[in-house]
């Protein structure tokens, strides 16, 4: 079920906020009676698509929350962290993890390791298995992963209340497509929380706005990316290259940036308060900055979880850029099962390393070109990430900075730039983070929660609603991991 699907934003959202009000409502004491709802509510959103395959989620659910109890059993009195005197509770750590990876592993990378291996050997050794991928299983497993990781370390106590281990898990606003969330950062609101009408505006509004990023502006960019990669990348010329990758760059920040406030605004709706995942990223002067500012949940995961406990850079600077290359390659890998993610990957670390090496003094002296240069390499590595194999990949970008080799146009720029693409171009660009940095701060404090705000936010609403109504183009990207 898609956040900017009708069945969602007419049927399940009211009435699940609904039904949690009131509920709420009739058991102030207590959050458990809306804690059982939600849960329920999240098995069904998530089973709406899948049926079957909430049988894996139950699962994780299970594992996870056993093994933390056992960690948390397994443990001194007194010991800080919890699990580090206790054999047990390393083995109930270490079972938890493979398992969570052994899940993920199968789903999103059986097919991958086969056909990887039968291209090695030359002959088809295994056979590839055709496996459904769960949606949001990277995510979902990383919060897993964290809630046991965090529970062993002594910063998160285990959950008792198996109930309140599943909502953390599938709870449906960052169920799909994040952001990752760390369950210290929540586990509170889960035991207790209030809905004040303050917050649930400031969510709605927050919703709102996220809904109109996905459907006016990443559809429609989207549906111009699509277009143009329709044809083969040999008979794409270096204008449509252009055009192509800059609205794919576009429609990938919008599309995720906007699910992510819609996220974050269900969340307040519900109590709960999410941390940002996205800060600007495209107005960055370095790749390095990039990534502290893109997909700021899954950076966050990464630093903590694999590059602090590899040493991060506490063991020298051929181990530090050792430490950056494998989490990079990770990075990559978590997008997909495909070789150009892998790639991609390499190719961010690369230039974090580059910058590490003295490249970002030099970025530091001249920020225009810091960001010339930051944006060309985002844009250049996002045709890497959306091809399918690393050939077309290499043409597409040969067609972008080699124009000269293939001038004379071969598809209409009418099939693919319309008035109302340049528009949404326009409009991307502007809500980048430009006008958010221009406008001054006493405007926005005026506009935030006034009439007229709400006007627009309510005529906003409307309009996407409309959109989506009279449109088949659709799609979500950040499903497929």
């Amino acid at each position: 079920m898609l956040f900017s699907s009708l069945v969602f934003l007419l049927l399940f959202l009211p009435a699940v906020y609904l039904i949690n009000s009131l509920l709420s409502r009739f058991f102030k004491s207590s959050t458990t009676v809306s804690n059982c709802f939600l849960l329920i509510a999240s098995l069904i959103f998530y089973a709406w698509g899948e049926p079957v395959l909430m049988l894996l989620m139950i699962g994780s659910i299970l594992l996870n929350w056993f093994c933390g109890v056992m960690i948390a059993k397994s443990a001194p009195m007194g010991s800080v962290p919890i699990g580090a005197k206790s054999a047990s509770g390393r083995f109930w750590l270490i079972l938890a993890i493979i398992g969570d990876l052994a899940i993920l592993g199968y789903f999103k990378y059986a097919g991958f390791f086969a056909r990887t291996l039968n291209g090695l050997l030359g002959q088809e050794a295994l056979t590839v298995p055709e496996i459904a991928l769960p949606i949001g299983i990277s995510f979902f497993t990383f919060q897993a992963i964290s809630y046991v990781v965090d529970v062993y370390r002594g910063n998160a106590e285990a959950s008792k209340n198996p109930i309140n281990t599943a909502l953390y898990i599938s709870f449906f606003p960052q169920l799909i497509a994040g952001p990752i969330v760390k369950y210290r950062d929540i586990n509170r609101q889960i035991e207790s929380r209030q809905i004040h009408w303050e917050r649930t505006a400031e969510g709605f509004r927050r919703f709102i706005y996220g809904l109109a990023k996905k459907v006016l502006i990443a559809n429609v960019l989207g549906l111009c990316a699509d277009t143009i990669h329709t044809y083969h990348v040999t008979r794409i010329d270096p204008v449509a290259a252009w055009v192509g990758a800059l609205a794919y760059a576009f429609q990938i920040y919008y599309d995720f940036s906007g699910y992510s406030d819609m996220a974050i605004g269900l969340g307040k709706m519900f109590g709960f308060d999410y941390l940002e995942n996205f800060e600007h990223p495209y107005l960055s002067k370095s790749v390095s900055e990039f990534w502290r500012r893109w997909h700021i949940s899954l950076g966050t995961w990464f630093r903590e979880y694999v590059y602090i406990p590899l040493g991060g850079n506490r063991k020298g600077k051929i181990r530090t850029y050792i430490n950056l290359a494998i989490v990079f390659l990770l990075t990559g890998l978590w997008h997909g099962a495909n070789v150009t993610f892998l790639l991609w990957g390499a190719y961010h670390g690369f230039f974090v390393i580059l910058e590490r090496l003295g490249l970002k003094k030099l970025l530091d002296k001249n920020k225009i070109l810091g960001g010339v240069y930051c944006f060309l390499v985002v844009v250049l590595g996002w045709v890497l990430f959306r091809m399918d194999s690393v050939d077309e990949a290499i043409t597409y970008i040969a067609h972008m900075i080699r124009p000269w080799h293939n001038w004379i146009a071969q598809i209409p720029a009418a099939e693919y730039l319309t008035a109302k693409t340049i528009a949404m171009f326009v409009a991307a660009v502007l809500g980048a983070g430009i006008v958010q940095r221009a406008a001054p701060a006493k405007w926005r404090e005026k506009w935030v929660g006034s009439v007229p705000e709400a006007i627009w936010c309510a005529a906003l609403l409307v309009f996407c609603i409309a959109t989506i109504a009279g449109e088949s183009y659709n799609p979500f990207i950040y499903f497929q991991f």
